[in-house]
């Protein structure tokens, strides 16, 4: 075999100058590192030797560890990394956000606010996790607030569900800021582990996991996957997460006609809650590929990704492999992984074939991948949308949507505070409508693989002249279309 340089010249020098530069701030290292084949015992003893030294290091996949590193070791960890054979890649670990803020951008705007409305409002204490209900009794009728989702209704859904109402089989991972796991509108969708016994303390199923029972926290590492949404308030000032993952949800598979509030897409699917971006809007490349190797290793078959970042990372030459890998695997296991193209630069939407930092994981080349664009009521592409004819698939609702928020409630409002207002927009809101029709098909049509969903979906699109040029299909997202297909 062979012999492997574990960096590039280049690569090596940036991560000393890393090392050197920022430090003090960082605290340390936080790196990935690939072993390369056949080396999976130097994996194993290079995990004890960190442990014996107090150092952090978890594997992440077969290849992938994570390292994190101190101040003092974090230059001699870095020579070691270029000097071992068994060692083929390392990169730092990336962090990965949510693709909305909604933070005041202008610093003397954000203070008055500050000092003025936020005052008079009382800041919500962060309650604890709540415990996982168990399977609700279910009621029968129309759901109430169905008229209020114009892109159900946009996007032919009712017709769609003539033919099916989505498969309980069907697993849908929403890989996100986690799921309000108690509302009402989604509890009886959530994707149960079977194979776990709730509440013993044991990782019964052996999937390294204990008491996983609808999913797992990857940000605290529990089985409590709940959707902590910050205030208002909060959120304009210091911006954060909005109860993004639970809006996602609803729009995916909320259950219908259960009389209650709303519909998503694939209303009989089952969903997967998996957390990996906090309560501030932010995650890490290590824990998105810990939440998509969970989600396919465990039955998921599509995968709803509204999160991303503009480029690798404007800071770094190296390329996130890690998070190319993941997605590559789960390929291999058959699933696809539906992602927003992206809401631009300050929310001014661009080309993601074109730009120096294209959305990513949307424009990753992959195979099963499926970029959603937002759209808006009037067959708009929206202003903070981006797209891309070769990178970017379709189009689906993604502006002003009407879905489930943490609470057990409803909203298209994000804030309603005042003079500020402001709906649920973006493709994180697009590409949910894609990952529930992809179930629905997928459904109705259990023998399939991922390719033949994949150009069901795409080639069911609806032309619309705002889409030409723009994105692959030239389209949005038609499921009446697409469950004829």
């Amino acid at each position: 075999m062979k012999d492997l340089k574990p960096l590039t010249g280049m690569l090596f020098a940036l991560l000393l100058a890393t090392a050197s530069n920022s430090l003090a701030a960082t605290k340390g290292q936080d790196l990935l590192v690939k072993f390369a084949p056949g080396h999976k015992a130097q994996m194993r003893m290079m995990l004890t030797s960190f442990a014996k030294q107090g150092e952090s290091a978890e594997a992440l996949t077969d290849s992938w560890v994570r390292v994190q590193v101190s101040n003092l070791r974090a230059k001699s960890t870095l020579l070691s990394l270029q000097n071992n054979p068994a060692i083929e890649y390392v990169q730092p670990n990336y962090k990965i956000k949510l693709l909305e803020n909604y933070q005041i951008q202008d610093a003397l705007r954000r203070a008055a606010f500050a000092r003025g409305l936020a005052a008079d409002l009382q800041v919500q204490a962060k309650p604890d996790n709540p415990e996982i209900p168990g399977a609700p009794q279910q009621g029968l009728g129309a759901d109430p607030d169905f008229s209020k989702q114009w892109g159900m209704n946009d996007i032919g859904a009712k017709e769609a569900w003539n033919q099916t109402m989505g498969s309980p089989d069907m697993i849908v991972a929403v890989i996100d800021t986690g799921v309000d796991y108690t509302h009402e509108d989604l509890l009886p969708n959530l994707w149960r582990n079977s194979k776990e016994i709730a509440g013993n303390g044991k990782d019964d199923d052996g999937n390294g996991y204990v008491d996983d029972m609808i999913g797992w926290d990857f940000v605290t590492n529990d089985n409590k996957p709940f959707d902590l949404a910050v205030d208002p308030a909060q959120l304009l000032t210091s911006g954060g997460n909005p109860g993004h993952g639970t809006h996602c949800a609803g729009n995916v598979a909320a259950k219908g006609g259960n009389a209650l509030g709303i519909a998503g897409v694939a209303p009989n699917v089952k969903i997967m809650s998996l957390r990996f971006i906090s309560d501030k809007g932010e995650g890490t490349s290590a824990d998105a590929i810990k939440a998509i190797k969970y989600a396919v290793d465990n039955g998921a078959k599509v995968l709803s990704n509204s999160w991303g970042s503009e480029g690798e990372d404007p800071k770094e030459d190296a390329e996130n492999k890690a998070l190319r890998e993941i997605i590559t695997y789960a390929q291999t296991k058959g699933a696809l992984f539906i992602a927003a193209a992206g809401n631009g630069h300050q929310g001014v939407g661009y080309d993601n074939d074109t730009d120096k930092a294209p959305g990513y994981p949307a424009s990753y080349d992959h195979e099963n991948i499926i970029s959603v664009a937002a759209i808006d009521v009037k067959n708009e592409l929206g202003s903070f949308s981006n797209w891309g004819i070769k990178s970017v698939d379709i189009g689906a609702p993604g502006v002003d949507v009407y879905s489930t928020v943490v609470g057990g409630s409803y909203n298209n409002y994000v804030i309603d505070i005042g003079p500020f207002q402001v709906t649920w927009d973006g493709t994180s809101m697009a590409a949910p409508h894609v990952a529930g029709a992809a179930a629905l098909y997928w459904s109705a049509h259990p023998e399939k693989d991922w390719k033949a969903v994949k150009a069901a979906v795409l080639d069911s699109a609806k032309a619309i002249p705002a889409l030409q040029g723009k994105v692959v299909s030239e389209g949005k997202l038609d499921v009446r279309a697409l469950m004829s297909h």
